[in-house]
């Protein structure tokens, strides 16, 4: 019963949550499969979907089976968020100088490619695959985990079809150049991402907070965390409380080095004066905590 729980809370997650966050995230990988002009896209954006819902499932079975063991780290995730954002900027520019084939010479099949790409989406989780990703930890069963997660791939598979449709059909008129230059951008957003996951980037100056506390708050929004700065006291242990406002990438917060599924209380061991930066589990939004 609790299986069938799971998978249902999982596909209502994919519907109301997933779609926009992992569609963004991850919809670049489609650009590899569509464009082709070989007839095959909706079968090719078919077994991606299916390699996409096959390695949820084993994901989650093992999650469930496991625990944490086999969760992947933030830094590992951000390296994988940087090559993701490579291959991203790499299909785009095949886009733009119309596919790898030579000019009337028919295209061949992805073959295996589709189901690779569509499997390899896991190693590129959006911040509600995170969620789901501790849901089926917390589960503790190998059935519920799968549930959870094959549920959740079902419930965001509309949008991936949707969006391997919408890149099929501009791939084949004008649009294909501008649609090129905004998958450049968006792999280069990715590759930021990532960067700013693994704590590759310069720290921002953090603007001014009110005064120093041991317990501080913040509300996670869809929008990033608010207030986007606190103060907090030095060289004493501190409690920060997330609160959740909206569910999104927000919903799930790196800091110190771990992932924190919120709403939750984060206690941090003593800081020295300075600055201590955290972000979302994909690397969008930011926040700052200033020790003084």
């Amino acid at each position: 019963m609790e299986a069938v729980t799971l998978f249902a809370g999982g596909v209502a997650a994919g519907l109301v949550a997933g779609t926009a966050s992992c569609t963004a995230a991850q919809g670049g990988l489609l650009m590899g499969l569509v464009g082709r002009h070989d007839g095959r896209d909706p079968v090719q954006v078919a077994w991606f979907l299916g390699g996409r819902l096959a390695s949820y499932t084993l994901a989650g079975t093992l999650l469930g089976l496991l625990g944490s063991a086999v969760s992947l780290p933030p830094r590992a995730r951000a390296l994988l968020l940087i090559a993701a954002g490579c291959a991203v900027i790499g299909f785009a520019v095949r886009l733009l100088r119309g596919g790898s084939h030579a000019c009337g010479e028919p295209a061949r099949p992805a073959g295996y490619r589709a189901p690779l790409l569509g499997a390899a989406t896991i190693l590129v989780p959006c911040g509600v695959t995170l969620g789901m990703e501790m849901l089926a930890v917390s589960s503790g069963s190998p059935l519920s985990g799968a549930a959870a997660m094959a549920g959740f791939v079902l419930g965001t598979a509309p949008a991936f079809a949707l969006l391997g449709y919408v890149l099929r059909r501009v791939s084949r008129t004008r649009l294909a150049r501008l649609a090129g230059v905004l998958a450049i951008a968006a792999g280069l957003w990715t590759v930021v991402a990532g960067l700013n996951l693994g704590g590759w980037t310069p720290g921002a100056t953090p603007a001014a907070a009110g005064p120093a506390a041991r317990t501080v708050t913040v509300y996670a929004t869809r929008d990033g965390y608010r207030p986007a700065t606190v103060s907090a006291r030095a060289n004493v242990p501190v409690e920060i409380i997330f609160k959740r406002v909206d569910q999104g990438c927000t919903s799930t917060v790196t800091i110190d080095g771990r992932d924190v599924a919120l709403p939750a209380t984060v206690r941090l061991p003593p800081h020295r004066p300075g600055s201590l930066r955290y972000v979302c589990g994909m690397g969008m939004y930011s926040g700052f905590i200033r020790f003084s």
